[in-house]
């Protein structure tokens, strides 16, 4: 089937996804060499554990972590595996489930939560929020509020300190 030429993208518009894709992707293994440079955390490290930090009484059912983060459920478990070695989190099996489980951050990845927040953070600063205007932060704001909304995703929750 032929694609009618006026449906596909133009040459600009082509150059400007490019460019989004490429920075987002440049900006993201930026952050993640940072993060674990700075401290004992991977970036998934510390996705898992803000998603715990952040949750109620800081525990969640495997299968609802895994939507949150948006993983695969085979990724997480692994991912949760290696994590659990470090004594970042604990895995026990749900009570009203014989087939869920829960998984909460230990003190121990609390612990290092908290201490690899500090310099993510700065590192945020750095690579993305020093290089916009305060306009531009806020047109940012504009363009994920509209992708998140036309690909189906929910607002993204305030929180007390940005990830």
């Amino acid at each position: 089937m032929v694609q009618n030429r006026r449906t596909m993208p133009t040459r600009e518009q082509l150059r400007i996804w490019r460019d989004y894709v490429e920075t987002a992707d440049i900006l993201r293994t930026r952050l993640g060499s940072r993060l674990q440079s700075r401290s004992s955390l991977s970036a998934g490290d510390y996705q898992v554990l803000l998603a715990l930090t952040e949750a109620p009484q800081q525990t969640l059912r495997s299968s609802a972590l895994a939507a949150l983060i948006d993983w695969e459920r085979s990724r997480l478990s692994h991912h949760l595996g290696r994590m659990e070695k470090r004594r970042l989190i604990r895995r026990v099996p749900c009570a009203d489930d014989v087939h869920g489980v829960e998984v909460s951050a230990t003190e121990s990845g609390r612990e290092a939560f908290r201490a690899a927040s500090v310099p993510h953070l700065q590192a945020v600063r750095e690579l993305f929020l020093e290089a916009l205007t305060p306009e531009q932060l806020a047109e940012v704001a504009d363009v994920s509020t509209a992708l998140r909304r036309h690909l189906g995703l929910g607002a993204v929750a305030a929180a007390e300190e940005p990830a």
